[in-house]
């Protein structure tokens, strides 16, 4: 009976250690980008540095954090869908001959990521949901928002 008992609590503490584990990635703008939402093809698009402008003329830089970093797993995996090093050379190749400002900038913390997009115009950042602040807008992936069923950047 006491096994049962142990049993059944490391199961409810297991259960809740993956459900905490479990987060999701929010996509973050400048809020001067005036933007309320992305489709994933032009997510995709800005984190691969293929999106040159936003619809109001500003350039688009994506504020993210380094792809072998542990919290990039959910980023490598559904939006890259590529290894840590080939996302790595992707970064160096879209900022080839952009004199003027990168379109991937790499930082090493979350709240740097909020800081620089607060302060970059055409800036767009992925950081963990807990970082927001009012500082920045929290844009929808797909028509949805971090938390929602469906979101397409929540963590398992």
């Amino acid at each position: 009976m006491r096994f049962r008992s142990m049993l059944w609590v490391f199961a409810v503490a297991l259960a809740c250690l993956q459900a905490a584990a479990a987060k999701d990635v929010a996509l973050i703008s400048n809020k001067a980008n005036n933007l309320k939402g992305v489709t994933f093809v032009d997510l995709v698009k800005v984190c691969k540095g293929q999106m040159g402008r936003w619809p109001n003329g500003r350039p688009v830089t994506l504020v993210t954090r380094d792809p072998a970093s542990a919290d990039m797993r959910i980023v490598l995996q559904k939006v890259y869908g590529m290894t840590a090093n080939d996302v790595n050379e992707l970064i160096t190749s879209a900022n080839h001959g952009r004199v003027d400002r990168p379109a991937i900038m790499v930082v090493n913390s979350d709240d740097a990521i909020v800081k620089r997009v607060e302060s970059t115009p055409g800036g767009v950042g992925l950081v963990d949901v807990y970082s927001i602040t009012g500082g920045i807008d929290v844009l929808q992936v797909g028509g949805k928002l971090p938390l929602e069923p469906g979101y397409v950047l929540h963590g398992n």
